[in-house]
């Protein structure tokens, strides 16, 4: 089916199919659990070579009750859109295949996000198909809305990536940074960025209780960074005690003078218009900066930041759930611009409070 991307409709009536290649992880569920609620998409194709033939409420249990089976990846159904919930590797190898089956291919591993074969060769294991990658847009509307409509292969961004960029491009946007400046992250992270396989580092026993350093350096998520806001970072993450969620504290050193009104102008002007991010920059209350609990289960992003004049150091805080805005949720919504569907469909979930860890 053909999809009028020349204008945005907000028609609940005009509706795509959709499959997902990965179902059963946990990101692949989240996908379920948005396509099937989404006005504009019909939910035609699961797929999980584990789980073929079970129903997917039996992996998923907010699915429960729906009659969707897992299938088989080997035999994909024709659909308009498909998205691929698949490890990184795995896309790359078969995006001929996905092409062959849909109009449309988001997808959210880490096999389109970067510009260039040469940048797989440093960060990754080199690229099986590298002639798609200047045909990928990045999934983040936020950065790179204008590019999104008509796209037919978008690359979903890496969590912890997410978190970092949304935090700094504002200062990027407004000169605050120009490349010149020592910039350090330090990202804290749930344990499911693990993914449903995430081994024995994963496991309760191992991960409860921990704020364990598990990238001090060299992290891959970091030329992603350095990609969309072109400049250099240090980056550092850590595994912590809870499930959903990646919060980043990024520490800027400014080359010249910055005030508080140089940051809310910048920040406002990023994000004023923006529907999933939420400003929290030292207000009142219990939640004065952003953090992963405010926003779990959401596509919302938490961005705030501190002035210390002390040390002409601006600290930029920035709080999502990985599994959504860092991943399944941003994914959608790309989709949802791509497709010229009303950006918020299927994702206007604010989050609850109170609860209990994320």
């Amino acid at each position: 089916m053909a999809v009028d991307t020349e204008h945005e409709t907000d028609d609940a009536a005009e509706t795509v199919t959709a499959s997902v290649v990965g179902a059963s992880g946990f990101t692949g569920g989240e996908l379920l659990r948005l396509l099937a609620g989404h006005p504009n998409f019909e939910l035609a194709e699961a797929t999980s070579r584990s789980y073929a033939g079970k129903s997917v409420g039996s992996k998923h249990p907010p699915l429960r009750g729906t009659d969707l089976r897992f299938t088989e990846p080997d035999d994909l159904e024709s659909v308009d859109v498909l998205f691929a919930a698949t490890p990184h590797g795995v896309s790359m190898g078969q995006i001929d295949e996905f092409f062959d089956v849909a109009d449309t291919v988001v997808d959210l591993s880490a096999d389109f996000r970067l510009d260039t074969e040469e940048q797989y060769d440093e960060w990754y294991d080199g690229h099986d198909a590298p002639e798609y990658l200047e045909r990928a847009e990045y999934a983040l509307p936020e950065i790179n809305r204008e590019n999104l409509p008509g796209a037919e292969l978008i690359a979903g961004g890496g969590c912890n990536a997410t978190a970092t960029i949304l935090g700094l491009y504002p200062l990027v946007e407004a000169g605050i940074v120009d490349g010149d400046q020592q910039i350090v992250v330090d990202v804290k992270v749930g344990s499911s960025e693990g993914g449903a396989g995430g081994g024995e580092a994963s496991s309760h026993p191992e991960r409860s209780g921990v704020v364990r350093p598990y990238a001090p350096t060299g992290h891959r998520h970091e030329a992603e960074i350095e990609q969309f806001l072109d400049t250099s970072v240090a980056f550092t993450c850590h595994a912590v005690d809870m499930v959903r969620g990646a919060s980043a504290t990024s520490h800027v050193f400014p080359s010249g003078p910055v005030s508080k009104g140089d940051l809310w102008k910048a920040y406002r002007g990023a994000y004023e218009d923006e529907p999933f991010v939420r400003m929290a920059a030292g207000g009142s209350g219990v939640y004065r900066y952003p953090e992963p609990k405010a926003v779990a289960g959401t596509n919302y992003a938490e961005v705030g930041f501190e002035l210390d004049p002390s040390n002409k150091r601006v600290v930029v805080f920035s709080a999502i759930d990985n599994m959504m805005k860092g991943s399944a949720g941003q994914a959608v919504h790309a989709a949802n611009v791509a497709l010229g569907f009303e950006e918020t469909a299927g994702l206007d979930f604010a989050g609850l409070h109170p609860v209990g860890a994320p």
